[in-house]
């Protein structure tokens, strides 16, 4: 492919900031052997002398439109002859645990939860101009389908009352819209019943609502294909991971997202993390109706937050925590099912049989997220002292024992606790609703790999499932191209391709072929992440740290 040079405004791009001094100079921007410059991931490029085209890509020409939060200039431009084929990227989201704070957070209190790194995968791959398909494969739970891009809901979607931007605040799904959908999710998987294919259903909505709401009927035909690490269906956020990888790749490919790049101002990373965020929670409302928000703000941004929620028609205070620390984690899974209704239910009727009791519990458990909160923000904290992760141990311990008071404990996660502590590698509690689910383990100095594989033995002969992780990772990241050095003699690389992401076998083949990188794996170069932009930079233009 040859080199392609495109000059564009900067007051008319929609993914940039202006420039610091306001100015509408021309920026040129090249593209040579799909090796795209860090401010151009996620651009679609048109052959050289080509037109561009926003308007068949969902968006307005030669307009200017002030949301309320940005003002977005755009050009003035004629329909494009022909677009270059765009190569095979990915974006990547992780999953989260809930380290200090549950129950208590149903009632006002604060609560804490942390990425981790188990994460999903999407494989965008683009199709010939003549296939106008778009395909949603998720192997992991047996899903594929197909629609004919013409033959969706278009003219609901795009009514001018209800036509959405990449820019727009969703914070309720359009039932009229949600309607319009049901006749292209009623052919998904018909082989089966129950939850499996509402499973099925929700992922196909969220995918759907988040396509037709960006997109356009011009839009090119593509298949989305995702894998996950993340053990589905355990409280550890595997909805808003995938919610995540597919806001991002649609948001990518509508050219409306900046970088991410070493260089780009922590203010304009941030402001693509809220885009992502924004569309990511529209597609947890089609999978969970009323999501809190947290699972996605997480999954976007990485590391931590703390959340609280004093009134329910609001949305939550969600403080993030930029500095919180990678620490290794180690997650077992009960494969005990469990309601979070049932649970709750719990704690609300022993609050209300024994109200002096179970008000000072969780009074303490928000105590307890309080003191981690100030801990991990403290100018002199160190992760890699000894003294600060016992600290953190021991608030999780704490917590946990006040959980169990409340009643959300179960025979097996208590197990799992004795199981670790008879090796003494940590500090272990129940995460989410508890009744089951998962137990978090923060690992300490005496978590070797003998030791490692003398607890995974136990847990293996009780049938509990074992995760060596890391807490307060990467948020969203891009690989652009889908081509990673892992040890292949190809010259520029392995071009990551539908056939070989499809056949990854299991959690181990994903991370081995496309994992970001952590833990047990070395972090490799190619992928990219928002989360680890510059610092900021005040108004006399000097560099601030960043503050959690």
């Amino acid at each position: 492919m040859s080199s392609v040079s495109v000059d564009w405004r900067a007051g008319g791009l929609p993914l940039h900031s202006p420039t610091p001094s306001g100015d509408n100079k021309l920026r040129t921007l090249s593209w040579n052997n799909h090796t795209a410059p860090a401010s151009l991931n996620g651009w679609i490029i048109p052959d050289e002398g080509d037109e561009l085209d926003m308007d068949s890509l969902g968006t307005n020409g030669g307009e200017e439109v002030s949301n309320g939060h940005e003002t977005v200039g755009r050009p003035a431009i004629e329909r494009k002859r022909s677009s270059a084929m765009m190569p095979p990227f990915m974006t990547s989201a992780p999953g989260k645990v809930i380290v200090y704070g549950e129950h208590a957070v149903v009632y006002g209190k604060a609560a804490m939860a942390a990425a981790i790194s188990l994460r999903s995968y999407l494989l965008v791959t683009a199709l010939s101009k003549s296939q106008r398909t778009i395909t949603l494969r998720f192997p992991d739970i047996g899903l594929e389908q197909s629609w004919k891009i013409e033959d969706l809901p278009w003219s609901t979607f795009s009514q001018p009352s209800k036509k959405k931007y990449y820019y727009d605040l969703v914070d309720k799904l359009d039932p009229e819209l949600v309607e319009a959908m049901q006749p292209h999710l009623s052919i998904i998987s018909p082989k089966m019943t129950g939850e499996e294919r509402k499973t099925h259903q929700n992922a196909a909505s969220a995918f759907l609502y988040l396509f037709l709401s960006l997109g356009s009927r011009n839009f090119p035909g593509c298949i989305y294909t995702l894998r996950s690490t993340i053990p589905i269906g355990a409280g550890l956020g595997s909805s808003a991971s995938i919610s995540v990888c597919l806001s991002s790749a649609i948001l990518l490919q509508l050219h409306t997202l900046s970088g991410p790049h070493p260089d780009q101002p922590r203010e304009e990373a941030e402001l693509q993390i809220e885009r992502i965020n924004r569309w990511a929670f529209v597609g947890e409302m089609c999978i969970h109706g009323n999501p809190s928000g947290v699972d996605n703000t997480v999954a976007t941004g990485g590391k931590a937050v703390v959340f609280k929620r004093g009134n329910y028609s609001r949305p939550p205070m969600v403080t993030p925590l930029r500095e919180f620390p990678e620490l290794p984690l180690l997650l077992v899974n009960t494969r005990q099912s469990r309601s979070t209704a049932t649970e709750v239910a719990k704690v609300a009727a022993l609050r209300k049989a024994q109200p002096s009791i179970a008000e000072p519990i969780l009074e303490s458990i928000d105590k307890i997220t309080e003191s981690a909160h100030e801990l991990i923000s403290a100018p002199d904290f160190n992760a890699k002292d000894s003294g600060s992760v016992k600290t953190l141990g021991d608030l999780m311990t704490i917590n946990h024992s006040l959980l169990a008071a409340l009643g959300v404990s179960h025979p097996k996660l208590e197990r799992i606790r004795e199981l670790v502590n008879s090796i003494d590698i940590g500090w272990t509690k129940l995460t989410g609703a508890g009744g089951g689910g998962s137990a978090i383990t923060l690992l300490n100095e005496k978590a070797t790999s003998s030791n490692l594989k003398a607890l995974e033995n136990l847990l293996d002969s009780e049938g509990f499932e074992k995760y060596e992780t890391t807490l307060g990772g990467d948020g969203v990241g891009v690989l652009w191209p889908a081509i990673l050095h892992n040890g292949s003699e190809d010259e520029g690389g392995e071009e990551i391709d539908q056939e070989k992401f499809l056949n990854a076998d299991g959690r181990d083949g994903v991370e081995q072929l496309v994992g970001v990188g952590v833990g047990a794996y070395e972090k490799r170069e190619g992928w990219k992440f928002w989360s680890n932009a510059g610092p900021h930079v005040n108004s006399e233009g000097i560099q601030e740290p960043i503050s959690g």
